[in-house]
């Protein structure tokens, strides 16, 4: 199976103790000691300085700089200034190396080389050509801009612990679980408790919900069947995956598995994959499995229905299609990188993102690839939303919602909603409304808050700052809003539910 690279900065692999290593200096090696030796007599080298320009395919191109400086060990070394993936200076890994008159810059799989004065190259796996000229100055860092603040909400209620998931809604009632452990069902209206009911261990996951049923997974490995008027238990069918662990935010480990997946409702079967790798079709009305699927690697994201099928990624980096009727599998495509957002269809294509960065549409019937894009070293975590011909969706430090023409990938507008942008978007016929979170420390801005764009070119309308304690590490949204009536309800990583008036 064909595999994409994975475009974030890599390790050189260490050698095994059982591998003779080879102690002859390489031609790169020689070259570096060569440039250092000739710093050392204070002979610059050609691209020494800083350089700015654009880079990309047709379809979607950026602003990108570098300085090329040497550090105190003589070694050339590259900074990287890329706006729209909020990099000021950013120091590559390694020194940059010269072959046969090439640039390189091996951990982030770019190549240079000086043509007219000007530096022409590739950037990154997927070959994004680049062009660059010498200038005096290269961008820094913006304030965030005093922007309209919206309605603010008209009401708040504190749920005791994280919400990662977006409210379920229906008939007037919003259902939630959180962090504590208890799953919870509100009143759209004012905000109260229409019940709560404790269901043992954290509740990572979407809700489904129908007339008179609420399905939903928990960490205890189980996946619930509730009853829509009072919470009380129908059944529970054993996912498998309560030994399984997570790594939630924190400030300098970043292997954040902070989602579950939501139980997908067709033809009177429940289909939801697990934190073990394996993916399940359980009968609706009374929890008995048909059948039971190991893919190999834990799956925390929405499964999507296509047809005969059902599709969904998982953390090896696979998207995998499995018939509805058997389980057995039609096919699979590797990706590279965790697959932690739900595929999304938009008309005949279908579209995945990867905490890789990778955007890719694949044909929902083959896997074939369609067209490929990068969220410029960015993890896009955020599910997509197809409506009326585009897709819209979030990544994580790129801090951007990217509408893209899902025929060919074009990008045809682009936001800064100035915090991580890992939500599913809300889009109407002329607002998409995006949630954003806000860590600190971290090694770039991200503020948490609620933003309302404009459709059709993006700009923003307005945006409502999450609140902040001085103690806070995570503020603002890791779950996308969702839309019911006039309310537009978000719940935040502080544990609190929000209702906000909107049009």
């Amino acid at each position: 199976m064909p595999s994409f690279a994975h475009p974030m900065p890599t390790r050189e692999p260490r050698p095994s103790p059982r591998q003779s290593v080879n102690r002859t200096p390489t031609a790169a090696i020689v070259v570096t000691l060569l440039l250092a030796a000739a710093a050392a007599r204070g002979e610059p080298d050609p691209i020494e300085g800083k350089w700015y320009g654009l880079s990309g395919f047709p379809q979607d191109r950026v602003e990108i700089g570098f300085e090329f400086k040497r550090n105190n060990q003589g070694e050339l070394k590259a900074y990287l200034f890329q706006p729209v993936i909020n990099f000021y200076g950013l120091e590559l890994p390694g020194p940059v190396e010269k072959e046969d008159g090439k640039y390189l810059i091996k951990s982030y799989g770019s190549s240079f080389m000086l043509k007219d004065g000007q530096l022409e190259g590739l950037y990154m796996p997927l070959g994004e050509p680049t062009s660059l000229h010498r200038v005096d100055h290269l961008p820094a860092e913006v304030p965030v801009p005093d922007l309209p603040s919206g309605p603010g909400p008209s009401w708040r209620t504190k749920l005791g612990g994280a919400i990662f998931a977006p409210a379920a809604v229906r008939d007037g009632v919003a259902y939630v679980g959180t962090t504590s452990g208890v799953f919870n069902a509100i009143s759209i209206r004012d905000g109260s408790f229409v019940w709560a009911v404790p269901v043992g261990r954290p509740v990572h996951g979407e809700a489904t919900v129908t007339d008179d049923a609420v399905y939903f997974t928990c960490d205890n490995g189980f996946l619930f069947k509730l009853g829509r008027a009072d919470g009380h238990e129908v059944w529970k069918y054993d996912l498998g995956g309560e030994r399984v662990p997570r790594v939630l935010m924190h400030p300098t480990v970043f292997e954040w598995d902070y989602r579950s997946p939501r139980p997908v409702l067709a033809d009177g079967i429940v289909y939801v994959g697990s934190a073990d790798g394996s993916f399940h079709a359980v009968k609706a009305d009374t929890g008995e499995r048909v059948w039971r699927d190991e893919t190999g690697s834990r799956i925390r994201a929405d499964a999507v229905i296509h047809g005969s099928t059902v599709i969904f990624g998982n953390f090896a980096g696979r998207v995998v299609a499995l018939d509805r009727a058997t389980g057995r599998e039609a096919w699979k495509r590797e990706t590279g990188a965790f697959v932690n957002a739900s595929p999304a269809l938009a008309g005949d294509r279908l579209i995945v993102a990867n905490r890789g960065g990778l955007i890719v549409a694949l044909n929902p019937d083959t896997g074939a690839t369609l067209w490929k894009n990068l969220m410029w070293a960015s993890a896009a975590e955020s599910t997509a939303v197809f409506r009326d011909g585009y897709v819209y969706i979030g990544a994580s430090d790129l801090r951007r919602i990217t509408c893209y023409d899902p025929r060919d990938g074009r990008v045809a507008w682009r936001t800064d909603i100035y915090g991580i942008a890992w939500a599913r978007p809300v889009v109407t016929d002329k607002v998409v409304y995006a949630a954003a979170g806000g860590f600190e420390p971290y090694q770039m801005r991200h503020v948490g808050g609620l933003c309302a764009l404009d459709r059709t070119t993006g700009r923003i309308l307005w945006r409502w700052a999450a609140p902040r304690g001085p103690d806070d590490y995570e503020t603002g949204f890791a779950a996308g809003a969702t839309l019911s009536g006039d309310r537009l309800l978000a719940g935040s990583m502080n544990g609190v539910l929000y209702a906000f008036p909107v049009e």
